[in-house]
């Protein structure tokens, strides 16, 4: 069932909340990544606010859909889009780093309930995906995995991680055992922490690379949540093959002064500059991305 416009305003309404709490979660741990929880905050609101089948109340219920996050750096976006989600207390996004908190800067599997992989390495997340998505295909039998109510494995990866071997090892795999059950996404950001990506390692044509290995591609605005929703809708009706969505964002999104800066990939944002981000971000509050894009 196509969205409406009302709620569409409501998915861009709760992107536009977790970016504050990035912000703010990052001011207080002084330390973290800034420019890619900030551009991926559309997405991860559109799979834990619709696309997801989860229980923040039962976070390992086993019909629910698994989220692997491969860029594990990015993860203060998780955090504060579960806190949202009600997973835990929004609160609690403050405790980020610090010693003996649930919310360290790269994720624990066995740290925090609803949190489906360990990442900190880059590259291995699609490798995580695969094994999942192959054993509940072994579950549930083909034909119940690649049912419409049969749980679907998301992987969500940077872009600057294609350099990785390791993750050319997971497409081919992936491809061979046709995992119709999996859809990859790539944060197409475009930087990386030692600049911008086609600099340090030339990564285009993406789409060409994984079309070549026998995935089914899509491109979308990763700013565009309904755009991104239906290239998910369209991924599950795809017979016998995994999908890639290459999701173009800007790093940094909804700060100007940051975006497109890769000096912001690991930098977090002093506490006057969170105040100067926190007044930008809400200054932009009640406009639809193409008017500040």
């Amino acid at each position: 069932m196509a969205l409406t416009e009302k709620e569409i305003a409501s998915l861009e309404a709760t992107a536009e909340k977790v970016r504050e709490t990035i912000i703010e979660m990052l001011v207080a741990a002084g330390s973290g990544h800034t420019a890619g929880p900030l551009g991926m905050a559309d997405i991860f609101t559109a799979f834990y606010f619709h696309i997801l089948k989860h229980d923040p109340k039962n976070p390992d219920w086993e019909g629910r859909d698994r989220l692997i996050l491969s860029n594990g750096h990015i993860v203060p976006v998780r955090y504060a889009t579960m806190a949202h989600a009600g997973y835990f207390p929004v609160e609690e996004c403050l405790t980020l780093r610090k010693f003996g908190s649930r919310l360290q800067g790269h994720p624990e599997r066995l740290r925090l309930p609803g949190m489906e992989n360990t990442a900190g390495p880059l590259g291995e997340g699609l490798s995580q995906g695969a094994g999942m998505a192959y054993a509940l295909r072994m579950d549930a039998g083909a034909a119940k995995a690649s049912s419409e109510s049969a749980p679907h494995v998301y992987v969500l990866m940077g872009d600057g991680e294609q350099d990785e071997g390791n993750v050319w090892e997971a497409v081919m795999w992936t491809a061979k055992y046709k995992l119709s059950n999996l859809t990859a996404v790539i944060d197409r950001n475009n930087i990386q922490i030692d600049g911008m990506t086609e600099d340090v390692m030339p990564l285009d044509s993406l789409r060409a690379k994984y079309e070549a290995f026998g995935w089914h591609v899509l491109e979308v605005d990763g700013h565009n949540i309904r755009q991104f929703i239906e290239a998910v809708e369209e991924a599950k009706t795809v017979y016998e093959k995994p999908t890639l969505i290459i999701a173009h964002t800007i790093p940094g999104k909804g700060v100007p002064e940051i975006e497109f800066d890769y000096h912001w990939h690991g930098k977090p944002p002093t506490a006057e500059e969170g105040r100067l981000f926190l007044r930008e971000l809400r200054s932009m509050k009640g406009k639809l991305p193409h008017e500040y894009a």
